[in-house]
C-alpha cells in the first residue's frame, strides 16, 4: 500500500502594528473653514442696512422748518436777515436771535471746524459714509460748535443769527444782508441808508443750516462752511435742493430733510454789468419726492438658512475633493509601485521565493509490507 504524504506550508502570521491615528488634516481644513464662515456670517447677520423708498410727496399743506446758525462779520445793528418765499410772502424773523460774538474761532474751536470740514470732504467723496452716519447717528453726539472756553477781551466785531422759522413748502430766498428787514405792501426792503459802505463786510461762517426736524448726530453739507472776503461788494450765493425723508431707525424715527447745494459768489459792480446786493443769499426749494430711510435687518430664518448652506456646502466641496486627491494618489502609488503597492508586491515576491524553495514530494518512497 502506497503512502502519500503531503507536508503543507505553514502560511506566515500577519503581525498587527498599532499605530496612534493621526488626524485628517482635510478634516481640520473643513472645520476650520466651517468655524471661520460661520463667525464671518453671524457678524453679517448682526449688521444692517440702509433700504431707501421713493414716493410723492402728499404733504404740501405743512410748514417746513428751517434752522440757521450763521455768523456774519459785521455788528448786530448793521445786518438784518429775513425770508421770502416764492409767493411774495415775508416771513419775519421773530424766530431768529441776533447775538454778538467775535468772529475768530478758539484753537478748540477751530479744530472742531478742521474736524467738520474732513468729514465734509470725505461724505462728498464717499456717499455711503451717509449710511453710517444714519445708523450711528454719531452716538447722539452735537454737531454745533462748541462754546468758548474761557472769555475774551476782543471787541465783539461779528453777529451770530440763530434760531429756527416755519415757511411754506414752497422756494423761498433767506437774506442776510444790509439794514434791518421792513415789510410793505409793494415787496420787502432793507434799511441800508444809515449804514457805512466801508463796514461792509460779509465774510461769514454757515455753522449750522437744516430743514426740517433738527436730529443730533445728522451732518448737513453747509455746516462748517467759512468764506472769508476783503472786498465790500461781495454777494454769496447758495442753491438749495430740500428732499423730505422720513428717516426709520432702530435708534430714532423722525421727519427730517435732506439737500444738495452749489455755491457761486460774486463782485458787485454795476459799472461792469455785476447787479445785485451784497450779502448772503440762500435760495432753496423742496422737491415733489419724498425719501424714506429704513434700517433693515437679516431675519433669523435667513439666517440659518445662509449657515445649513455653508455647512453642507463645505462637507460636500471637501468630500469630491478628499475622493479626487484620493484617485489621484492611488493612481500614481500603483504606478510608481509606492507606498501599499510597494508592501504587497514585496510580500508577493516573498511568498512566490517561498513556494520555489521547498521541495514538495510529488509520490512517498513505497513500504514494503510483510
Amino acid at each position: 500500500m502506497i503512502k502519500e504524504e503531503v507536508e503543507s506550508i505553514p502560511e506566515p502570521e500577519d503581525e498587527a502594528s498599532v499605530s496612534e491615528e493621526s488626524p485628517d488634516p482635510v478634516s481640520l481644513i473643513a472645520f476650520g473653514a466651517m468655524a471661520l464662515l460661520a463667525v464671518l456670517e453671524f457678524f453679517v447677520y448682526r449688521d444692517t442696512w440702509m433700504k431707501y423708498e421713493y414716493e410723492v410727496d402728499k404733504d404740501y399743506s405743512s410748514k417746513l422748518r428751517i434752522n440757521i446758525d450763521i455768523t456774519a462779520a459785521m455788528k448786530c445793528q448793521h445786518v438784518g436777515a429775513d425770508i421770502l418765499d416764492l409767493a411774495e410772502t415775508m416771513i419775519t424773523s421773530n424766530g431768529l436771535q441776533y447775538e454778538p460774538v467775535i468772529f475768530d474761532l478758539t484753537p478748540q474751536q477751530r479744530m472742531w471746524q478742521r474736524t467738520l470740514l474732513l468729514i465734509q470732504n470725505r461724505l462728498r467723496e464717499e456717499h455711503a459714509l451717509q449710511e453710517v452716519l444714519y445708523k450711528s447717528l454719531l452716538k447722539g453726539g452735537p454737531t454745533a460748535l462748541p462754546p468758548r472756553e474761557y472769555a475774551s477781551i476782543e471787541p465783539l466785531n461779528a453777529c451770530r443769527v440763530h434760531g429756527h422759522v416755519y415757511v411754506n413748502k414752497v422756494a423761498g430766498n433767506l437774506h442776510v444782508t444790509v439794514g434791518k428787514p421792513i415789510h410793505h405792501p409793494q415787496g420787502h426792503a432793507h434799511i441800508a441808508a444809515f449804514v457805512s459802505h466801508d463796514t461792509y463786510n460779509f465774510s461769514h461762517r454757515i455753522d449750522h443750516l437744516s430743514f426740517g426736524e433738527e436730529i443730533p448726530g445728522i451732518i448737513n453739507p453747509l455746516d462748517g462752511t467759512e468764506k472769508i472776503t476783503n472786498n465790500h461788494n461781495q454777494m454769496f450765493q447758495y442753491f438749495i435742493t430740500v428732499v423730505p425723508t422720513r428717516l426709520n431707525t432702530y435708534k430714532i424715527s423722525a421727519d427730517t430733510h435732506q439737500y444738495s447745494v452749489t455755491e457761486r459768489e460774486r463782485v458787485i459792480n454795476h459799472a461792469a454789468g455785476s447787479h445785485g446786493v451784497s450779502g448772503i443769499f440762500i435760495k432753496y426749494d423742496t422737491s415733489s419726492l419724498m425719501v424714506t430711510v429704513s434700517e433693515q435687518h437679516m431675519p433669523l430664518w435667513q439666517f440659518l438658512v445662509r449657515l445649513c448652506g455653508i455647512i453642507g456646502g463645505i462637507f460636500s466641496t471637501t468630500g469630491m475633493l478628499h475622493g479626487l486627491v484620493g484617485l489621484f494618489f492611488d493612481v500614481i502609488c500603483c504606478r510608481l509601485k509606492l507606498g501599499v503597492y510597494r508592501r504587497e508586491e514585496v510580500q508577493l515576491h516573498n511568498e512566490m521565493n517561498n513556494l520555489n524553495n521547498h521541495q514538495t514530494p510529488l509520490l512517498a518512497e513505497a513500504v514494503p509490507q510483510e
